[in-house]
């Protein structure tokens, strides 16, 4: 590319966004098509549909999200790389882990922006991008991050992530990760999958979510090719109603931590010692979620922090879930921070 003046000629580069959050993706297109040299070229929202379109149009930028449908934005940029070689990939997440950044810039990728940091950074990135260089959001770029091909990468992002395809002979890492919802279609997608990963591993489960939710889950881990008569039969399935879960643990609106400690150590101790051998234990809770909406958000806190000590303790994965889009006004961005700061990695869908 050529530079007139120190800036981007007015040739039309062509992008394509890749991203599942229609208000996010009507945001990259209006931002970049402020510029009139990048001209849209398609907008998907589906990992596999990112591949087919890339290697269809073979566009010069490609502004992809990680947590998609089908297909993880590290395997979607994994195959790009492959099928259109040409085309700079430029990863726009709420993630922000030191190892799913590296995993991203480990495909080859050019640059990566938290979507957080969007407003203030991505025209800067798309520059720095199509110019060659590389680009990090200053939040996260205290690290020194590895550009390149990298198959060591993306695999170790595929065992960090929740909601990746896992296989079944893979060891899932210890994490206590959060995952904010727009909606419970995404809510209920997600969360089955990440059941369903643990329980095809050999790991066991915990589900403490509303009763129309862990309805919701069983139908749709059967339609996955759960046996989940057998799984809760064997006792690798334990479900809990979340309201009933916190009444055990908050009293007289005081959250007890040595009440929350004891009630899900001895749910994770029951569930990896069912029948069979020891077994990781994958944990998944909207508690939290249940304590914001009604305005306890202190005590939301106070349990990721606790979750954190359970995660040192057991051998666990900590999948926490907020839905924000139940809740009038949603979550103010202090309050989302301070969520974040307590958890290995974020997921926003």
């Amino acid at each position: 590319m050529r530079f007139v003046g120190g800036c981007l000629e007015t040739s039309p580069k062509r992008f394509l966004v890749v991203e599942d959050s229609e208000a996010f993706r009507n945001f990259i297109c209006s931002t970049l098509e402020k510029r009139p040299e990048l001209q849209t070229v398609g907008a998907v929202t589906d990992g596999l549909q990112a591949v087919q379109k890339a290697e269809e149009l073979r566009p010069d930028l490609i502004v992809l999200d990680i947590g998609l449908p089908s297909l993880n934005g590290i395997e979607v940029a994994r195959r790009i790389r492959k099928l259109s070689p040409e085309s700079r990939i430029l990863f726009l997440s709420q993630e922000f882990s030191a190892d799913v950044v590296q995993a991203a810039l480990g495909t080859g990728a050019h640059g990566y922006v938290k979507k957080t940091d969007a407003g203030r950074e991505l025209l800067t990135a798309v520059d720095a991008v199509l110019r060659g260089e590389h680009f990090v959001s200053k939040n996260i770029s205290g690290h020194d991050f590895v550009a390149g091909s990298d198959e060591v990468a993306s695999q170790e992002f595929l065992v960090k992530n929740p909601f990746a395809q896992l296989d079944r002979n893979m060891e899932i890492a210890c994490v206590h990760e959060v995952a904010f919802y727009s909606d419970d279609r995404l809510f209920l997608d997600n969360v089955t999958q990440f059941i369903v990963n643990a329980l095809q591993v050999g790991n066991a489960t915990v589900v403490v979510a509303t009763e129309a939710h862990r309805s919701s889950l069983l139908l749709r881990m059967e339609a996955s090719g759960v046996d989940t008569s057998a799984a809760i039969e064997q006792g690798k399935y334990l479900s809990v109603d979340v309201a009933d879960a916190v009444s055990k643990f908050v009293i007289n609106g005081m959250l007890d931590p040595a009440r929350f400690l004891s009630l899900f150590g001895n749910l994770i101790e029951k569930a990896a010692n069912a029948k069979g051998k020891p077994a990781r234990v994958a944990v998944f809770g909207e508690g939290v979620h249940l304590l914001w909406a009604q305005g306890s958000s202190e005590a939301a806190i106070q349990i990721e922090k606790l979750c954190n000590q359970l995660a040192r303790t057991y051998d666990v994965d900590i999948l926490c879930g907020y839905s924000l889009g139940t809740v009038q006004g949603g979550m103010d961005y202090q309050l989302f921070q301070r969520i974040c700061a307590e958890h290995s990695a974020v997921h926003a869908r």
